[in-house]
């Protein structure tokens, strides 16, 4: 019986404790090599280049297959419905945490940053932004990953149309979900290059950007990357067991690791969406519920970066001696952090806009763009795992409010008779 569970264990954990072995041997050897170990990034950027390659033809053939292939609108409106309902709470049980723990903990105090010039910082226009966030101005735009939204929103126009002039016996959702399978399995291959490419893109950050999580900077990280890991494990054990009992908590603790060390890696809930879409299968969440959730997720659903923004602003309060407090301040910090969250759309070091929006709209001066600029940085690991886990535990809670509390029961039922 010992054996079975432990070949059970290592089974289950195989692939996430080879990515951490991976991980920690290109932390060291970037602890050892210094900046030298930057001559390794180029084997990290392979692996990331790779998975943005494969990810934007992805995202479009699995949103169109999920929506193409359903005849019944209704439900993906229910899908919809929800999940703006899940990700709207989440993250305000994200903000509502972090504000808290700012207030009794202000990561600013006591801080000596010395003020670094920056570049005059463009007016942002909100109204530019929402257009900007879900549409672009020709067809070429949406091939990009910078464009991941308004992929999102054509790629739910287009399976629509699919669906509706299809029929039942629907060759073009047939297509497309064929399509879906082949770019899974691309993935797959990618996949199998992850410890290499991984491992040599740590040693390359550790090597370069080390020191600077010593210093000025070292509080907030202190508050910031405990608040996270909390979050992890007791906010998402919490949203798991709500969403499927005991089993649902066990199963997403069981599958949740690859995709949260792979974001934590990575920096970005794009290049984590296909190990995501796998870890959320294997949680029990139907296909069509977690390929519409994941990728729209993967740009909207931003919990990490809602505790990160009301970190920097917290920050930048305390740096100019303005008191963080009252319902005003934590109401615009919220929609601030939300907004920001969206524009950043999932790319490593893509919160530039989102630090811009924060200075501009609360009217720090110019100087105050490069502090919570390397902010951003020191915070991206956790705050991306975050966000990106968050996804699958998100998807299973949609699932939860659309087909009923009882749906892990249905699920390993089917299980059981798949397996007779």
């Amino acid at each position: 019986m010992e054996t079975i569970e432990k070949k059970s264990f290592w089974q289950n954990y195989r692939f996430p404790i080879i990515l951490l072995l991976a991980i920690a041997i290109g932390s060291a050897i970037g602890v050892v090599m210094g900046e030298k170990a930057t001559v390794l990034k180029p084997l990290g950027e392979i692996f990331i280049n790779l998975m943005f390659t494969a990810v934007v033809p992805m995202v479009f053939v699995t949103i169109s297959s999920a929506v193409g292939s359903m005849l019944n609108m209704k439900r993906l409106g229910k899908i919809l419905g929800s999940m703006f309902l899940v990700f709207f709470i989440t993250g305000l049980i994200a903000s509502t945490v972090i504000f808290a723990v700012v207030t009794i903990f202000p990561p600013a105090a006591g801080a000596n940053i010395a003020m670094e010039a920056a570049g005059e910082i463009q007016e942002i226009s909100l109204a530019e932004q929402v257009v900007k966030a879900i549409t672009v101005n020709d067809f070429v735009g949406l091939m990009s990953k910078a464009n991941m939204l308004p992929l999102i929103v054509f790629s739910i126009m287009f399976g629509f149309c699919v669906s509706t002039v299809g029929g039942e016996d629907n060759m073009i959702a047939k297509g497309l979900d064929a399509l879906a399978k082949v770019f899974m399995k691309l993935i797959g291959i990618i996949m199998l290059y992850a410890p290499i490419g991984l491992g040599a893109y740590f040693a390359s950050l550790i090597g370069e950007f080390g020191p600077q999580l010593l210093g000025a900077y070292a509080k907030a990280m202190a508050i910031y990357y405990p608040v996270c890991f909390l979050y992890f494990f007791i906010a998402f054990a919490a949203y798991s067991y709500f969403a499927g009992g005991k089993e649902g908590f066990k199963r997403c603790f069981r599958n949740i690791l690859p995709p949260a060390i792979t974001a934590f890696a990575t920096g970005s809930s794009i290049a984590t969406l296909p190990v995501n879409l796998n870890a959320a299968g294997k949680m029990g969440v139907p296909k069509d519920i977690r390929e519409i959730v994941l990728p729209i997720g993967a740009t909207m659903h931003m919990d990490g970066t809602c505790l990160s923004s009301i970190l920097k602003i917290s920050f930048l309060f305390g740096i100019f001696g303005q008191d963080f407090t009252g319902l005003g301040t934590f109401f615009t910090a919220v929609v601030i952090s939300v907004l920001g969250g969206v524009v950043m759309s999932g790319v490593p070091g893509g919160g530039l806009i989102g630090e811009m929006l924060i200075v501009n709209l609360y009217g720090f001066p110019p100087e105050a763009f490069p502090i919570i600029a390397t902010i951003g940085f020191l915070v991206d690991p956790p705050a991306t795992m975050v966000n990106s886990s968050g996804d699958s535990v998100a998807s299973m809670m949609v699932t939860r409010i659309v087909e009923g509390k009882n749906w892990m029961k249905r699920h390993m039922e089917s299980e059981d008779n798949e397996a007779a």
